[in-house]
């Protein structure tokens, strides 16, 4: 009697498995903080937010280079206005004597007794005694080109929250605050393997049935952009006993085991019982292409405090591997650190190809900005040409079974924004 048919386990759409792992990330923030220089914490995340000592501006101040004068001493266009004092920014001036000016440069606190400021333009300067004079050719309004005090940041007031990833921007507000020191979360500690026989790295003879290990390249590059401290155990062969021992030697010092290859079902494929052995594994099918297989568990430490440390499997396909990463691993890092966790906001940009053949799967396409502001689409989509990925500037995240007809609006994620969100 034949055997019954099994049933094809159902693909796990991806928002359902970002949130399960997401709630076991959460549970596992990076408590160490460190106290960094502001000089040095580009790509840290904030263990504690940022409060300002100060008002900033600190006083009013001019944006313009011109004259600080009271509105009311000028009428008419053509008033003219001796020039009582001259204030280079970094330099406190006098209280502005009634009915005259003070030249003033971009950035000086505005003299007590002035109420707005004339840019130089629309002045002429008139020689005379001591500064000598000037022209003012408008009328102005109380308040013009001036900066009040407290008019960017309140002091006391947060401006950067616990969990910011820290960019250039982000520093220079610290530093604009008077921050010189942060505290931040302890940087992920990632350990990082590949797994198969036929893997060779690049300057080595490649024989016949191998392949260079790209992937290994790839994570590595992407855990460091993530801000990780990356442990690079190398290749393991194809091996149960070898992959249990790599996995002992990864789970001690380490908030993850990032592997690629060796997640699916075949037989030489020795991750998933070895993982099963050293603590507890899930292996989903996810909904999405590229990609598919995704293993995610935690292994057991048997030194340095014991615990778990977390593990994750990517597909071996180089594009599978990279949008995978984009998708699971990049969130769940910027959980661990206590970040906000989810996948970026899509922009809505015209697709300008179309894609008549829709999978069944959520798709996630390779394409790049045109010169016109729509997408180009890369012509070979398969998981296998990492060439896709170098030329693209983003992914577009297509429902699943959507076609999509050149000039329809697409949701596009800016792979900047997955790398680095």
């Amino acid at each position: 009697m034949a055997e019954p048919t099994r049933a094809a386990p159902a693909l796990l759409p991806l928002d359902e498995a970002l949130e399960r792992l997401l709630a076991v990330a959460r549970e596992r923030v990076i408590a160490d903080a460190q106290t960094v220089s502001t000089f040095d914490a580009l790509g840290r995340v904030l263990a504690d937010p940022v409060r300002s000592a100060l008002d900033v501006p600190p006083a009013d101040n001019t944006s313009m280079d011109g004259y600080a004068l009271r509105a009311a001493d000028v009428p008419a266009a053509g008033t003219v206005l001796p020039v009582s004092q001259r204030i280079p920014a970094g330099v406190v001036g006098s209280a502005l004597v009634p009915g005259s000016a003070a030249r003033i440069f971009t950035g000086a606190q505005v003299p007590a007794g002035a109420d707005a400021v004339v840019m130089q333009e629309q002045t002429a300067a008139l020689a005379g005694e001591g500064l000598g004079s000037v022209r003012i050719d408008v009328v102005p309004q109380a308040g013009q080109w001036v900066r009040r005090r407290g008019e960017d940041v309140i002091r006391g007031a947060e401006v950067l929250a616990a969990g910011t990833r820290l960019t250039p921007q982000a520093l220079g507000l610290a530093a604009s605050v008077g921050a010189a020191a942060l505290a931040v979360r302890r940087r992920p500690r990632v350990a990082l393997f590949s797994t198969g026989d036929e893997l060779v790295m690049p300057g080595e003879p490649l024989k016949p049935g191998a392949i260079y290990n790209s992937n290994r390249f790839t994570l590595r590059g992407l855990l460091q952009a993530a801000g990780c401290e990356v442990t690079d155990l190398g290749i393991v062969p194809d091996d149960r006993e070898a992959t249990r021992a790599a996995l002992r030697r990864a789970a001690i010092g380490h908030d993850l085991i990032l592997t690629s290859g060796g997640v699916s079902v075949g037989e030489e494929d020795h991750l998933k019982p070895a993982v099963e052995a050293e603590g507890w594994l899930h292996t989903w099918g996810l909904a999405i292409k590229p990609g598919k297989p995704l293993a995610f568990g935690a292994v057991r430490r048997d030194s340095d405090g014991g615990g778990e440390t977390l593990f994750m499997g990517l597909p071996g396909n180089p594009v599978s591997s990279f949008v995978t990463f984009l998708l699971t691993v990049a969130p769940v890092l910027r959980a661990l650190q206590g970040a906000p966790a989810g996948l970026p906001p899509a922009l809505m940009l015209r697709a300008d190809f179309d894609w008549p053949k829709p999978d069944r799967r959520r798709e996630f396409l390779r394409v790049r900005i045109n010169a016109a502001g729509g997408l180009e689409l890369f012509p070979n989509q398969s998981s296998g040409v990492l060439t896709s990925a170098v030329w693209a500037d983003g992914l577009v995240d297509n429902p699943p079974g959507q076609a999509i007809r050149s000039g329809e609006l697409v949701r596009f994620l800016p792979m900047g924004a997955l790398i680095g969100n």
